[in-house]
């Protein structure tokens, strides 16, 4: 059997994306947990580059990037079921999508939280209900028909980019005060967050609010 490993930690959305997708291909692997604040030398050792989480050993190579491997699992393990759409326009679709997410959904959460008054706080918290709105259409035209999540009827990639960030969304509308994911505006979001959250994939896997809450308090810079 192959060897993997998979270097992360728990509170890390990117290492969460990882596991979620191991877990969906029924892939074995041995978590080494980092400590935030200090990297390892296997770490070091592992992505020299960006010196940073997640990696993803398989027979003893170095993967970086979380949704690089997340298409490395897919591509590797074919057995399992899909997590990229296989027609071409539809994964230059997801992948356009899921760059998005990454682009916006990090910086945007990070700004919210350290946002100091009234004014810092309502323009990030815009930014990221912009985000999700535009979100909310996109789901619209991947689940025409009736189907659950963005990769039809089961998880796929986009899920698993925009499904790794929602234990910090939680997290901050809990910080901050602020309804990020909202039954009104973002109806098709919340229900998609609710079956994501059920998978038998990804349960276990992203914390829950109250850690996530004690984690920005003991690691993350005061607002």
């Amino acid at each position: 059997m192959a060897s993997v490993k998979l270097i992360g930690a728990r509170p890390s959305p990117f290492v969460n994306r990882v596991q979620i997708a191991l877990n969906l291909k029924s892939i074995n692997y041995e978590f080494f947990d980092e400590i935030f604040g200090s990297k390892s030398k296997f770490l070091l050792e592992s992505n020299p580059v960006h010196k940073k989480i997640p990696v993803l050993i398989h027979d003893d190579k170095p993967i970086c990037e979380s949704l690089i491997i997340v298409q490395y699992i897919d591509e590797q393990w074919t057995s399992g079921p899909s997590i990229l759409p296989s027609d071409p326009y539809d994964r230059s679709t997801a992948q356009f999508w899921a760059s998005y997410i990454d682009e916006k959904c990090f910086s945007s959460l990070g700004d919210l939280r350290l946002a100091k008054g009234e004014a810092e706080k309502l323009a990030a918290a815009n930014r990221l209900f912009e985000m999700l709105v535009l979100l909310e259409e996109v789901f619209a035209k991947c689940s025409e028909g009736g189907k659950g999540f963005f990769g039809g009827d089961k998880i796929g990639y986009l899920d698993i980019a925009l499904g790794g960030f929602l234990g910090w969304l939680k997290a901050v509308e809990r910080l901050v005060g602020v309804m990020l994911l909202d039954g009104k505006k973002t109806p098709e979001l919340v229900g998609w967050a609710e079956r994501f959250c059920a998978d038998d994939a990804v349960k276990g896997v992203i914390p829950e609010t109250e850690e996530l809450l004690e984690f920005a308090e003991k690691s993350l810079p005061k607002a």
